[in-house]
């Protein structure tokens, strides 16, 4: 079946993953819209070998028939257009954190939870990247051992901040004076431990979205999640230091074998061969990647892994490409 894809925000960073993850996979696109601000107005974008001109994003744009939107342009924009599109009939994947806690609004990572997009029209929430490659390993040692708590520090690239910051740590590495424009401190050989805006109880923005995300897709809420978000000086892919405590006591053979077959996870790890993933084996892959695992010396409950994703694909574009594919699938 040929679809008629639309992209809000195609000129951003995640907006422009998007259109080269659709040109990678098996969908029949028969037409690509491609929606931005003025700015980008009137730029051409290739996609499948033919030029695409961006559009203005207007409410009129969005009552137009498309198969599926991507939105792929903040919080605010899709706060206003995506239920305008989603009234006129349109399926909307939002990658902003706008919809993702609204009650009766799916928040999908298709190979955990899919099943809830069956029959489904309107808006669905793409979720955080770094929520998105946690519950990936999560998920099924959750099916089988069930987990108490979670306690993670994520390790995120800085293209999870855009072009602005991807350029910032680029001019910073060649240049100790650059200022700092998008991050709080200098981001260049350097970690600094605040993604987004704190919270009142000592959280930021970032890690609380972890844990109700976790909650919402795991479908589980009396899991307990602590997140420390970090950022530091890589440009691409999320790792994520994770540390389980399960209900029953894992054997770790078993724990290697169920995550090796895990749809979507890759399992390297093989400390004798200093085999464990980061973020450049990661990058450009749709994969999750999982090792360092290792039961916790103290607690026969407790596991430790090591996590990385490309965060713009598995982390955003992919995973909303996805949806649309796990939707095909279900007609």
């Amino acid at each position: 079946m040929s679809l008629t894809v639309g992209i809000v925000g195609g000129t951003g960073a995640v907006g422009k993953k998007m259109i080269e993850v659709l040109g990678e996979r098996s969908l029949t696109i028969d037409k690509l819209r491609i929606f931005a601000s003025e700015k980008s107005l009137g730029q051409k974008i290739i996609f499948n070998n033919k030029e695409v001109t961006v559009e203005l994003l207007t409410e009129e744009a969005m009552k137009e028939t498309f198969d599926y939107l991507l939105f792929a342009a903040g919080g605010a924009i899709s706060a206003k257009f995506a239920p305008i599109a989603a009234a006129a009939g349109n399926i909307v994947i939002d990658n902003s954190s706008y919809w993702r806690m609204t009650e009766g609004i799916p928040l999908v990572v298709p190979e955990v939870n899919g099943d809830v997009l069956r029959g489904y029209r309107g808006i669905i929430a793409n979720p955080n990247c770094s929520t998105t490659q946690m519950v990936m390993v999560l998920a099924p040692l959750h099916k089988k051992y069930g987990i108490k708590r979670v306690v993670v520090s994520t390790y995120q690239a800085v293209s999870g901040s855009g072009y602005k910051a991807i350029e910032e740590l680029e001019k910073q590495l060649v240049d100790e004076s650059y200022p700092n424009k998008v991050y709080p401190r200098k981001i260049a050989a350097n970690c600094i431990p605040h993604i987004d805006v704190f919270n009142e109880n000592g959280f930021t923005k970032e890690e609380l979205k972890m844990i109700y995300e976790t909650h919402k897709i795991l479908r589980d809420d009396t899991i307990e999640v602590n997140p420390t978000a970090v950022r530091i000086p890589v440009f691409y892919g999320h790792s994520e230091s994770i540390y389980l405590e399960l209900n029953k006591e894992p054997d770790i053979n078993e724990v290697r074998q169920i995550l090796e077959e895990a749809e979507g996870v890759v399992l390297n790890d093989n400390p004798d061969e200093n085999k464990y993933p980061t973020p450049l084996e990661a990058e450009n892959s749709d994969c999750t990647y999982v090792g360092r695992i290792r039961k916790d010396l103290f607690n026969s409950k407790g596991l430790s892994l090591w996590v990385v994703a490309d965060n713009l694909r598995k982390g955003a574009a992919t995973n909303a490409i996805q949806i649309i594919e796990t939707i095909e699938n279900f007609k």
